[in-house]
């Protein structure tokens, strides 16, 4: 549920609920230090902090970015360091204390489990991330937006305390790799800890025999996203074509092969338009294990997305206004994306085209080999006079918007530049009458509780 949705108190309530609560794992250094920069005024990351490890490096943290009683109005927010391949320390210390954080918080209060979620495709922040998470105690891991043949293997090795590694997309040839070593951290070096479970996300079962041949590692479950679901989507089989809408058309090609789920023999769970009951009747007759949530739980009391963003689109869903479009060149990472549409927003066009193209956060970013032999960092999203520096094409920029800034203003922590605040953009799944239906008959101001209590009735 791109970034920030699903934090650490949605996760904390699903699990508490009996379901598995997964934190968005992107942008969670970022996140941390907004946070602090307001204020935390109800003390919730301090209190995190406290429990962290190492709390000489948690200090540091706190003196370097939380400010009391949070930033005066219309100042900035301090971004941290771009990241590559080799992320300066402080950097590789600020992803593990957060990954740390937002894991710890969830997992207070109940004995559930909890999970965490990963894009393969915003590769650097991965490895000490993975770590952070796993000192506090994470029991899943998953991760979609690509072929996540690495990570298994990875999750065996931090879980014995060695060094890891992970091979970069390096666009143009050759080899690039970040490093981490727990070793690095002696504080934290004997920490126990415990090796979670790995649920990559894939769209066809055809993918299950290239992560059985490639992985370096075990697989214990797969989570099956129709193209349905919404977030990242992967693009039609066969090569993209486009609706007379501009939307990407999927055929027989992309459904899901049950049977081929079925004989590999692992447990799968089903994801995209399973908001109801009958669909997850249908996801256990099919013989998944259960199903995957998002729009439910999105716009739920305990989601992190912005109460004003909230409560329009409830509205616009039990009015039969909501509309949620596939984009095809909205997110720089070149796979589709879902977008509510919402006048005002940074799905609004004519509203986006006024912001000034900015990439100072870099999530997205790609490692590129240029003809000389350099590597560069770049993002389709950033300025076109940038993107064309470092080699690219114009025509690959057309379309682009900086998810990274507007996801971030969609949960409340958006940047504001030039006395400009960054527009929101939201995502959601592509059933919005199951979302009207479910909202007919639970009210608009319910908690993930009542989702789990409503999916589950009579069960």
């Amino acid at each position: 549920m791109g970034i920030g949705v699903s934090g650490w108190r949605l996760a904390r309530a699903v699990s508490r609920a009996g379901g598995l609560g997964i934190v968005s794992g992107t942008a969670l250094d970022t996140i941390l230090v907004r946070r602090l920069q307001d204020g935390d005024r109800d003390g919730t990351v301090r209190e995190a902090l406290a429990r962290f490890p190492d709390q000489d490096l948690a200090a540091r943290i706190v003196s370097a970015y939380h400010l009391e009683g949070g930033r005066e109005p219309g100042r900035p927010y301090r971004n941290v360091a771009l990241k590559g391949e080799s992320p300066p320390p402080a950097l590789v210390e600020l992803l593990v204390v957060a990954a740390f954080v937002e894991v710890s918080l969830a997992r207070i209060g109940h004995e559930g489990p909890v999970g965490i979620n990963f894009l393969e495709k915003i590769q650097t922040p991965l490895l000490p991330s993975f770590f952070g998470a796993m000192l506090a105690g994470v029991d899943v891991v998953t991760m979609g937006a690509g072929i996540p043949v690495q990570v298994a293997g990875i999750l065996d090795r931090l879980a014995e305390g060695r060094p890891v590694e992970y091979r970069l997309s390096l666009d143009g040839g050759g080899d690039l790799r970040c490093r981490f070593d727990p070793g690095e951290f002696p504080t934290l070096a004997g920490a126990p800890l415990v090796r979670p479970f790995f649920l990559p996300i894939i769209s066809s079962a055809k993918l299950i025999g290239i992560l059985r041949r490639r992985s370096e590692g075990q697989i214990d479950g797969l989570i099956v996203e129709r193209q349905s679901a919404g977030g990242h989507n992967a693009p039609p089989r066969g090569g993209l074509q486009l609706d007379h809408d501009g939307e990407p058309i999927y055929g027989d090609r992309d459904r899901v092969d049950f049977e081929a789920l079925r004989d590999s023999g692992l447990p799968f769970w089903l994801a995209g338009s399973c908001g109801s009951r009958a669909e997850l009747a249908a996801a256990l007759e099919f013989g998944a294990r259960g199903v995957q949530l998002g729009s439910l739980f999105a716009y739920c009391r305990e989601s992190g997305l912005r109460d004003d963003l909230k409560e329009r689109i409830r509205t616009d869903c039990l009015e039969g206004r909501l509309k949620v479009r596939t984009e095809s060149r909205v997110s720089p990472s070149g796979y589709p994306f879902k977008v509510v549409q919402l006048d005002g927003s940074a799905s609004d066009d004519a509203a986006y085209a006024r912001r000034r193209r900015v990439c100072d956060l870099g999530y997205l970013r790609e490692a590129h080999r240029r003809p000389d032999g350099q590597v560069v960092w770049r993002c389709p999203g950033e300025p076109v006079s940038a993107w064309t520096r470092k080699g690219g094409a114009v025509a690959d920029t057309l379309g682009r918007k900086c998810l990274c800034n507007c996801l971030l203003a969609g949960v409340g922590l958006g940047q504001r530049r030039d006395g400009v605040e960054e527009l929101p953009i939201v995502t959601s799944g592509g059933d919005a009458d199951g979302l009207r239906d479910f909202l007919l008959a639970v009210g608009p101001g319910y908690g993930a509780g009542e989702v789990i209590s409503w999916m589950t009735a009579g069960e």
